[in-house]
Formats: structure tokens, C-alpha cells, sequence
């Protein structure tokens, strides 16, 4: 059987990652181990988190790194390196699995074509979640798998290159190929992957039967941070998103979920459906053309300001 070890990038982990740490240890097929990459070793619980890997045969290993120097992409890169396992799975800690079946439909979805490099889930909402972010939910992360490939472009544009490093797996040995996530990246760096290796030959496989639990109710100043950072990272990275526009999806997106609040009796909430939309693209267009914007006001767009120190994006 093949290996499936984890990757975790964790920043004052709390009862997320718990239960999530528990879910993966009751998962049918076993991962190999757990490698946590914790963000400032003073957030981190050792008697907490460590005491539930004491008698399982799932071992867990914990680097700790400075605030200053987290990545996106550099600190997952540095987390595979440190497996010797077939598949490495990346995933946040807020999400948590559905049920004991993600490993083994994450390695059956990587199973369905020697092309496939890699292979992410499907991502239901919270308990708690916003009845728009339900249905966006629902629109990005819909009931049936698919593999998508470069054959699929004109079909799905951008949503070709779409993976969420939420939870997502990835053949090791392909990873190392095509050299990893980029290195330095604000954000994307999984859509970063995916574009490059779609463009080489391989599929990316969505697993709708392998399923977390994953959910945000952002603000409207929330969603113009999220999508500057997103914005930045499409400019820094033409080779990717210069072909494959992602504005016409967003503004389906929009259509879609309007027509459907109209039609499950949530009228009301379609001037929150426009503030966030707004909020959503300003964010995305700033950040699109952020090496036109002055440095202060870049800082005040980002979610990520550490990013920034030095030399940071492309030219700047």
C-alpha cells in the first residue's frame, strides 16, 4: 500500500486542528505521518496536540519556524521535503474531514489515470455558515468528481487550473518534477501547481467523495483583502493566469447565486450578495495592479504584510 503522509501549515491552532488531528487518526486507510509546520513555537500546545499521537502508529513530527519566515508555497515545499511518502496531503487547520474515507478517496481519485499529479476535495460548509457562502460552496465544490486536463481549457477556462491546498493531494514523485510550489508566493500557490502542471501533461483530479469540512463567513473588508492578495499573486505569475481570465467566472458566479436567492426566498441578502461582489472584485483589481499602487496603501490591502518585507512580488 502506498504512503500518504500530511502536511499542515498551522498560526495559533486551535479546536480545529484538534478534531482534525483526531479525524485523521480513525481514517480507514492510515496516513504515514503528520508533519505540522507551526508558526511561532509559542502558539503551540504541545500537551495539547502531541499527547493524541502517544500509542498510535501515525507519528507526528512538528518544525517550528518565525512568523517572518512563512511562505505560502516555501513552507508546504519545506513540509513535503520532509516526507519520504508516496503522496503528500496538504491541508489547512480549519478544516476538517467529513468522515474516516478522505485518504482513501483522495488516493483513489490520484489512482484514476497515470496523468493525474494531483487531486483536492470537496469542501462542504460549517455549521455556522452564511447562506451565500453555502451556495459558493456549492458552486465551486459541486457533487461530481472530474479530471481536468489541458484538453479541458476551453471548456473550463481558469477553473481548469482550479485546486484548494485546503485539502489536496499530491503524487510526490511528479511534485519533485515539476519543482514544487513557488517559492515565494502570497497566496494561489496550489492554482500555481496546477497551471504548471497541466501545461506539462498532467490532470488535476476534484474528488467530490473525499470531503472536508471548511467554511468562512468573511466581511465585505475581509473579501477585499482576500482577493488583492489573490490578485497579486495572478500578476506575479503570467505563465499561469495570462491566457486564462478569471473575471468572466466570478461574474457567473454572481449571476448564479442572485438567481438563486431570488428563487429560495432570500431576496433580502441581495444587497450583501452585491456589497461582497464589489468588495470581491475591488480587492481582485487592486491587486491585479498593485505594482501601480503606492507601497502604503499595498500595505493596508494585504492580508499578508509579511510578505512585503524586502523584496516581495515581482519588481517590488
Amino acid at each position: 500500500m502506498r504512503k500518504a503522509d500530511v502536511i499542515i501549515p498551522t498560526f495559533k491552532p486551535g479546536d480545529k486542528l484538534e478534531k482534525l488531528l483526531r479525524r485523521l487518526l480513525e481514517q480507514s486507510v492510515p496516513v504515514g505521518r503528520v508533519i505540522i509546520m507551526n508558526t511561532e513555537e509559542k502558539y503551540w500546545d504541545a500537551e495539547r496536540f502531541e499527547s493524541l499521537f502517544e500509542g498510535e502508529d501515525t507519528k507526528l513530527t512538528v518544525c517550528h519556524i518565525r512568523q517572518s519566515e512563512f511562505d505560502h508555497g516555501r513552507t508546504r515545499h519545506e513540509g513535503i521535503l520532509k516526507s519520504d511518502a508516496d503522496v503528500c496531503i496538504c491541508m489547512t487547520h480549519d478544516c476538517v474531514p467529513y468522515d474516516r474515507n478522505l485518504v482513501k478517496e483522495l488516493l483513489e481519485a490520484l489512482d484514476a489515470s497515470e496523468r493525474v499529479a494531483a487531486a483536492y476535495a470537496r469542501q462542504l460548509p460549517a455549521a455556522d455558515c452564511g447562506v451565500i457562502e453555502r451556495y459558493t460552496r456549492d458552486f465551486n465544490y459541486p457533487a461530481v468528481s472530474r479530471l481536468k486536463g489541458k484538453e479541458d481549457e476551453d471548456e473550463l477556462g481558469i477553473k481548469t487550473y482550479f485546486c484548494s491546498n485546503v485539502c489536496a493531494a499530491y503524487r510526490r514523485n511528479i511534485y519533485l518534477k515539476l519543482g514544487g510550489f513557488t517559492k515565494k508566493t502570497i497566496f494561489n500557490e496550489d492554482m500555481i501547481f496546477a497551471g504548471h502542471a497541466v501545461e506539462a501533461g498532467y490532470q488535476i483530479a476534484y474528488a467530490a467523495d473525499a470531503q472536508v469540512i471548511h467554511s468562512h463567513n468573511y466581511t465585505a473588508m475581509q473579501q477585499l483583502h482576500r482577493n488583492f492578495d489573490l490578485g497579486v499573486s495572478q500578476a506575479d505569475h503570467p505563465e499561469v493566469f495570462g491566457r486564462l481570465h478569471s473575471e468572466g467566472e466570478g461574474i457567473r458566479l454572481v449571476k448564479k447565486t442572485a438567481k438563486w436567492l431570488v428563487e429560495n426566498g432570500h431576496v433580502l441578502l441581495l444587497p450583501q450578495l452585491v456589497m461582497a461582489s464589489g468588495s470581491k472584485y475591488a480587492g481582485y483589481w487592486l491587486g491585479k495592479h498593485y505594482k501601480k499602487l503606492p507601497e502604503g496603501l499595498i500595505r493596508s490591502l494585504t492580508m499578508n504584510p509579511a510578505y512585503w518585507e524586502g523584496e516581495a512580488g515581482d519588481g517590488r
